[in-house]
């Protein structure tokens, strides 16, 4: 039983070198500036998406939109009692305002929004925020992750919501 657990651990961890999980195959190519962005403020982060969005590069928004908001969940949901009308009401506004075109883009390709949902979690694990709760964050993080996964399950069901309203689907 013991060699055959240990030859079972030899050929996973073959397999894992050689054939590693396909959002860690590539590195993703992190938008400009991401290197500098890790200790922004979250509405610093958010805000990228706007002007981007306007210049027809949706998929920087996109990003800079979902690690803004990975961020500012983390500060909210780790400081539940702030005042309402500071943090939260701009973190609601920019929402409100941002995430109907950013989500408009980024639906219209599944594939890519969940890659896109895998970069920022990766950049966000390369370029901490020291200033964020360790465990509030790994909830918020996980969140992230469950989204993208139920969103590739509900794939079809997205696409043909989408259709349906004379959205595009790429």
């Amino acid at each position: 039983m013991f060699n055959r657990t240990i030859h079972f651990g030899l050929v996973a961890a073959v397999l894992l070198l050689h054939f590693p999980h396909p959002a860690l195959a590539q590195d993703p190519v992190f938008p400009p500036g991401a290197e500098t962005a890790g200790t922004a403020p979250p509405s610093e982060i958010m805000l990228r998406a706007a002007p981007l969005m306007k210049a027809g590069k949706g998929d920087e928004a996109t990003f800079w939109f979902y690690a803004g908001q990975l961020r500012w969940r983390s500060r909210l949901n780790a400081n539940p009692d702030q005042d309402p009308t500071g943090e939260p009401a701009l973190f609601s506004s920019l929402f409100e305002t941002l995430g109907p075109s950013v989500n408009g883009w980024a639906f219209g390709d599944i594939p890519k929004l969940q890659r896109t949902i895998d970069a920022v979690l990766l950049w966000d694990a390369r370029y901490p925020d020291p200033s964020l709760d360790p465990a509030v964050h790994r909830r918020m993080r996980a969140g992230l992750t469950n989204l993208r996964d139920q969103i590739g399950r509900e794939a079809d069901t997205i696409r043909a919501e989408r259709a349906s309203r004379g959205l595009e689907n790429r």
